[in-house]
C-alpha cells in the first residue's frame, strides 16, 4: 500500500498532493502534504476538507528566521519550541480565507523579496519551522514534509494538515489507506524518508575512542559528534560487533540528576545501571549516551520543570508549561552513531515504543524490544503513571 519514494516524489513534484504517516503502524495517524512551490486552491480546498481545517506552511529554518515571524506563546510569554508562528495573510488578500486566497498565501511566504511587513497577522496560515537536517535530525511530519520538497528539487517548502474522519475524529491508518485509494493519493512514510536518505546522507562523525573501565565491567569509549548542531555523544561499546549480530542496544538519554546525583524523581539512573550490567553479561552490546538532558529541554529547563511539578504538574504538563513539546528527543542521530559502530540488528532495550519508530528506516532492524522495568517510590509514582497514561510507555 506504501509507495516507493521515487514514485512518490514524481508525483507530488507534479502538484499533487501525497499522504505522510509515520510508518506502517496501524495506529499512527497522518498529514496531507503539498509542495508551497506547486500549491493550488484545489489543493488548499481538498485539504481543508479531509483534514483538521488549520493549514500550515514548513519552511527551512533559515527562510523562517529571515520572515522573522512572530513565534506562537504560551501563557507567560515563552515562545513555543516547535517554532510555530502565530497564523497569517499575506497584504494583497481580503480576508485571507478562501482556499485560493490561502493558497497566494502560502506561495508569498516562499516568493523572494516578501517580509515580515508583508503579511497580517491573526490569519489562515500558520508558518512552522522544520529543524535544520530535515528527519535524519528529527522525524516528524514537519521535516519530512520539507525532505519531500527538497528531494523533488523545488522550493524546500510544503503545505501540511492533519487528517481527519468525516465525524471529525482523526484518522488512523486503516481511514488513511481508505482515503487515499479513494481519491489516488500516495502514501509515503517517515520512516521510508529516512532510509532514502541514509543511502547517501549521514550527520554524524566519530571523532575519539578509548578503553573504558567500569564497574559493570570494561568498554570500549567511542565519542561522535553531530555536524548539524555540534552536539557530543558516547557510545559504551562491549565486544566486538558484525552486521549479522542482533546485538542488545540500549538508547539512552542523559539525566544528570538521575544518572550522576541517584535522584528519585525518575528511574534513569536505574536504567543506566541495569544495561549496563545486562550489556555486561551479554558479553556483547552497546549502551548509546545521548546528550539531550531533560527529554531534549536542557538542564535549566528541566530544573524548572521539576518545580512546576513541585507544583502539582506532571512530567508532560510542565514541559508544556514552560513552551516546550511533551518529548523534544531526537533518535534519529543515535540510529546513525549505530550504523557507523556496524551494528546493523538490535535488540532495543526500551519501555518506549517512539524510541522504536525514531531509529527504524536509518538501515537499523529493530527485531525484539527488550523491557527494562524498574520498581517505583513515592517520589516517581506520578513520573511511571504520566508516562503509561500519557505518552504509551509499556510496563
Amino acid at each position: 500500500m506504501f509507495s516507493k519514494i521515487s514514485e512518490t516524489l514524481e508525483e507530488i513534484k507534479n502538484g499533487s498532493i501525497v499522504v505522510l504517516v509515520d510508518d506502517e503502524n496501524e495506529e499512527n495517524n497522518g498529514v496531507l502534504v503539498a509542495l508551497s512551490e506547486l500549491i493550488t486552491k484545489e489543493s488548499i480546498n481538498f485539504m481543508t476538507k479531509h483534514g483538521a481545517g488549520i493549514i500550515y506552511a514548513a519552511l527551512e529554518e533559515n527562510r523562517f528566521e529571515e520572515l522573522n515571524l512572530p513565534k506562537l506563546v504560551d501563557g507567560s510569554g515563552v515562545s513555543n519550541r516547535n517554532e510555530f508562528s502565530i497564523s497569517l495573510d499575506h497584504e494583497s488578500t481580503t480576508n485571507g480565507a478562501s482556499a485560493e486566497e490561502r493558497a497566494v498565501t502560502v506561495k508569498k511566504l516562499i516568493q523572494s523579496g516578501e517580509t515580515r511587513q508583508n503579511f497580517r497577522i491573526p490569519g489562515n496560515i500558520f508558518p512552522c519551522k522544520a529543524a535544520t537536517g530535515g528527519v535524519l535530525k528529527k522525524a516528524a511530519n514537519v521535516e519530512g514534509a520539507v525532505d519531500l520538497a527538497k528531494l523533488s528539487g523545488l522550493y524546500p517548502s510544503a503545505v501540511i494538515t492533519q487528517i481527519l474522519n468525516e465525524d471529525g475524529s482523526i484518522a488512523k491508518l486503516t481511514d488513511i489507506k481508505r482515503l487515499a485509494e479513494e481519491n489516488n493519493l500516495k502514501i509515503v512514510s517517515i520512516e521510508d524518508i529516512i532510509a532514502y536518505r541514509r543511502e547517501s546522507e549521514c550527520y554524524v562523525t566519530k571523532e575519539a575512542e578509548a578503553n573504558l573501565p567500569t564497574a559493570y565491567g570494561d568498554f570500549r569509549m567511542v565519542g561522535f559528534v553531530n555536524k548539524l548542531n555540534g552536539e557530543h555523544h558516547v557510545a559504551l561499546v562491549k565486544g566486538d560487533i558484525s552486521e549479522e549480530d542482533e546485538v542488545l542496544v540500549r538508547v539512552h538519554s542523559e539525566c544528570l540528576t538521575g544518572d550522576a546525583f541517584h535522584s528519585l524523581k525518575c528511574d534513569c539512573g536505574e536504567q543506566l545501571a541495569a544495561a549496563l550490567n545486562t550489556i555486561e553479561k551479554e558479553g556483547k552490546g552497546v549502551l548509546l549516551y545521548l546528550r539531550q538532558e531533560g527529554r531534549g529541554i536542557g538542564l535549566i529547563n528541566k530544573i524548572k520543570a521539576y518545580k512546576l511539578q513541585e507544583e502539582g504538574l506532571d512530567t508532560e504538563e510542565a514541559n508544556i508549561a514552560l513552551g516546550f513539546p511533551a518529548d523534544m528527543r531526537d533518535y534519529g542521530i543515535g540510529a546513525q552513531i549505530l550504523r557507523e559502530l556496524n551494528v546493523r540488528k538490535i535488540r532495543l532495550m526500551t519501555n518506549n515504543p517512539k524510541k522504536i519508530v525514531g531509529i527504524k528506516g536509518h538501515g537499523i532492524e529493530v527485531v525484539e524490544r527488550v523491557p527494562l522495568i524498574m520498581d517505583t517510590n513515592l517520589h516517581n509514582e506520578k513520573y511511571f503513571k504520566t508516562k503509561k497514561e500519557k505518552m504509551g510507555h509499556l510496563f
